[in-house]
């Protein structure tokens, strides 16, 4: 399992739901009033469903076609949790790799970018396992992610304001600057 693998199974709902009674009570409300008295349970539900996420097999290659092929894969939307403020923040994740034999199955690259995102996380740390995991599976290092998200904790508090920010990860042929350009234009079609 990869550094930034989530541990499935490691939500405690009883102490979650603890956790949240005590936090609505913080702040001023009554846990056992009509509306909020199952708010405990849902966000208890919510977190587990997060956290332990399992993204399922992740390694199905097939012979690639033509070697030294780009494949790139974008417009794939991951939800992650900021965690600094435990905001959501999403992220619109594109990722790309030389075929050098064989070809990871389409599928698996949105598995890949979810398992990744589904942890208390940094966008920049995302882009990162995500480019790190790939290059595991494949055998090399011909590999580049980028990703372009909007986090809540800006949007909805401190400064107050939507922006988005791009972060991206780029390995072995995609430090090229031809190579790099190529994926950035794909990317963007």
């Amino acid at each position: 399992m990869a550094a930034n693998s989530p541990i499935p199974g490691k939500v405690d709902k009883v102490a979650a739901e603890a956790a949240v009674r005590a936090l609505l009570v913080a702040i001023g409300e009554d846990p056992s009033r009509e509306g909020i008295a199952d708010t405990p349970a849902r966000v208890a539900k919510l977190w587990a469903e997060f956290i332990d996420y399992a993204p399922g097999k992740l390694g199905t290659q097939f012979e690639a076609v033509n070697a030294d092929q780009m494949i790139v894969v974008s417009g794939m939307r991951v939800w992650s949790m900021c965690e600094h403020h435990l905001l959501p923040f999403w992220c619109d994740v594109s990722v790309a790799y030389i075929a050098q034999g064989t070809v990871l199955g389409l599928s698996k690259m949105g598995r890949i970018a979810h398992k990744h995102a589904h942890r208390l996380q940094l966008q920049e740390r995302v882009v990162a396992g995500i480019a790190d995991e790939m290059a595991e599976l494949l055998g090399h290092e011909d590999v580049a992610v980028i990703a372009t998200g909007e986090h809540l904790c800006m949007t909805m508090r401190g400064i107050r304001t939507p922006a988005r920010m791009t972060s991206s990860s780029v390995k072995g042929k995609f430090r090229i600057p031809e190579v790099k350009a190529e994926f950035l234009s794909l990317a963007k079609a």
